[in-house]
């Protein structure tokens, strides 16, 4: 089956879940490749199978070079503790899961396969190269372009929604979780990547460590009710997956050529995994 068929395919089976960002409105049905709403817009499963909701173009950091290094050292396993406590967090029962800020799909994929593919899964992100890498997984989730502001799903459509580092839209995500459901939110705690963060960044620079205590009083400021969790543990990086390692996370960005040279030239034997997962019940 294409891509554009499969996509049309769970459309069609979840058109239910899918409203149009321009007026708000439930979409109507599908007609060929396309989504019409009540009011005639209509939106096109474009050749890769996802959607593009958004109605004007956007620049991100997220460049085809740092999503492939992404891809490799995820697909190596640097996540898989992760994806893991993500699942413990989750219902046992068949979800609708939505997976903010996607990226390129890996761990949302890994997720899913974890548990057994019962689950209907939606993942979506602002950058366009991280969703057509997405499309590439062997996986039977759904990706699109969104905006984190403006989701293109209606009200209750998700019964668990789960967040690997990505910004959140709590009023947003109230909207559209059910009653009942599974908020589950992964950020990085101060030993993440501690060892990339420390070669990077001289010591009275603010970036060699890190704090993420205004995003979890935030989170917390919006579910009271929510446990937190503290995930830690060491990875051993491929020797030939370390340089793809450095260059898949925002810490590259800001550090000193000079730093960065150094970091590629010392390689790590191993890397520290640290995270607080925050969850809630709606």
């Amino acid at each position: 089956m294409k891509k554009i068929e499969k996509g049309t395919q769970f459309v069609t089976e979840h058109l239910d879940m899918f409203h149009c960002t321009v007026d708000g409105e439930p979409y109507d049905h599908v007609e060929g490749n396309s989504l019409v709403c009540a009011h005639n817009h209509r939106l096109d499963i474009n050749k890769k199978g996802t959607l593009y909701f958004l109605n004007h173009a956007v620049n991100t950091e997220y460049d085809d070079a740092m999503l492939a290094a992404r891809r490799r050292v995820l697909t190596a396993g640097l996540f898989d503790g992760i994806v893991d406590a993500v699942n413990e967090a989750l219902p046992t029962t068949a979800q609708r899961i939505m997976d903010v800020g996607t990226g390129e799909g890996t761990p949302f994929a890994r997720l899913l396969a974890k548990r057994g593919n019962i689950d209907t899964g939606i993942g979506f992100d602002i950058s366009k190269a991280g969703v057509n890498l997405a499309t590439q997984l062997e996986t039977d989730a759904f990706f699109a372009v969104a905006d984190l502001a403006n989701l293109p799903f209606n009200d209750d459509s998700f019964d668990s929604i789960v967040e690997f580092f990505s910004p959140s839209a709590y009023e947003e995500f109230k909207r559209v979780l059910a009653p009942e459901g599974t908020l589950v939110k992964v950020v990085p705690a101060s030993g993440y990547l501690h060892e990339l963060r420390e070669m990077l960044y001289p010591v009275d620079s603010p970036n060699h460590t890190y704090s993420n205590q205004k995003v979890v009083d935030r989170f917390m400021e919006n579910y009271p009710t929510a446990t937190q969790k503290e995930i830690s543990y060491q990875w051993p990086i491929p020797a030939d997956l370390y340089v793809d390692l450095l260059h898949m996370t925002p810490l590259h960005w800001g550090a000193r050529p000079e730093a960065q040279a150094a970091a590629e030239a010392t390689p790590l034997p191993a890397v520290t995994v640290n995270v607080v997962v925050l969850t809630v019940k709606q």
